[in-house]
């Protein structure tokens, strides 16, 4: 098999330095007839595997060191660096076992306080809803008018929701439709909707909320408080929030920014505009002369898109969307 040269030279370079420790480095590399750069790469290769240490006792400034000397200086580094681990490791292990015996606790009693409590400070709600975020684990459910357009407070609430999409929650939304009409919102809506989120507007909504799968509701403070949420942890009071949420949800449409087909085709439009007129499947099939099965799918198409859930609610949101 042949060596490759690069290894040959700094085998040899460093046989002529453990043999000639005294002669210069430009001399040897004349003597070995060698161009700068093999001469350097050699060198280079030899300190790399600790061969090689500086010294002020020989011509050289180098001296080539046995080879189990080599080898204990790189155990020593090594463990070394095992060392800082080890250190680096307890002390975050101790750090954990703060957290858990000392603030834990608190945690626990401040969750616990009772069935509702308020929460001051937009960083505090943030936090909230982070944490939030990530005990989630069935559903996320919120209505959002009043939002904030700003970038920092878009940016912060897609963070909040891709923890809770990537535990493989189901996050359902629902904005005001005059919100997608700022650019950064509609940026942010569809960027959820590719993360996996469900999103839908309404015309109006009546106020903010978010429940955390049955456990948990976050809902404006009475009064109206600025910077102040109150957190439900009531079971009636969490099973009103969701029969409100889903009131909302079921007369909210899919927005047309969102849907793969931003309006119908020809065959779709008429297929509405007959749906709109009360005419069956069969009928519709027989006017436009396709199969009733033909007609099924085209409705299907058609509530899938508009997000609806009855052939009466995708004529509802088609109508709000102006396709009929």
């Amino acid at each position: 098999m042949a060596i490759v040269p690069a290894v040959e030279h700094s085998t040899a370079l460093y046989r002529r330095l453990r043999t000639d420790p005294s002669r210069p480095l430009p001399e040897l590399r004349s003597e070995l007839g060698w161009n700068e750069t093999e001469f350097d790469t050699a060198l280079g290769e030899l300190r790399q595997l600790g061969l090689l240490r500086p010294t002020t006792a020989t011509g050289s400034g180098l001296t080539a060191v046995s080879v189990a000397t080599a080898v204990r200086h790189l155990l020593a580094d090594a463990d070394g660096h095992l060392a800082d681990l080890f250190t680096a490791v307890r002390r975050t292990r101790d750090t954990v076992e703060q957290l858990h015996t000392r603030y834990l606790p608190a945690q626990s009693d401040t969750d616990d306080s009772g069935t509702r409590h308020l929460v001051h400070g937009a960083d505090r709600i943030a936090a909230l809803l982070e944490d939030a975020a990530h005990s989630a684990r069935t559903e996320v459910l919120s209505l959002r008018p009043g939002q904030d357009h700003s970038r920092p407070a878009l940016d912060g609430k897609l963070a909040r929701e891709r923890i809770a999409l990537a535990h493989g929650v189901r996050l359902r939304t629902v904005y005001p439709a005059a919100a997608l009409h700022h650019p950064d919102v509609l940026d942010h809506v569809q960027r959820l909707t590719a993360a996996g989120a469900g999103i839908r507007v309404a015309h109006t909504l009546p106020l903010w909320l978010i429940a955390v799968d049955s456990t948990m509701a976050v809902l404006p403070a009475p009064g109206g408080a600025p910077d102040t949420a109150l957190v439900v942890r009531d079971e009636a009071v969490l099973a009103v929030v969701r029969e409100l949420f889903e009131y909302f949800w079921t007369a909210a449409w899919v927005p047309p920014d969102l849907l793969g087909r931003p309006v119908p085709d020809d065959r779709h439009r008429e297929v509405l505009r007959l749906l709109a007129a009360g005419l069956t499947d069969q009928a519709i099939a027989r006017k436009l002369e396709i199969s009733e099965r033909t007609v099924r799918r085209l409705v299907s198409d058609l509530t899938t898109d508009l997000g609806a859930q009855s052939r009466f609610q995708a004529g509802v949101h088609a109508a709000r969307l102006g396709w009929i």
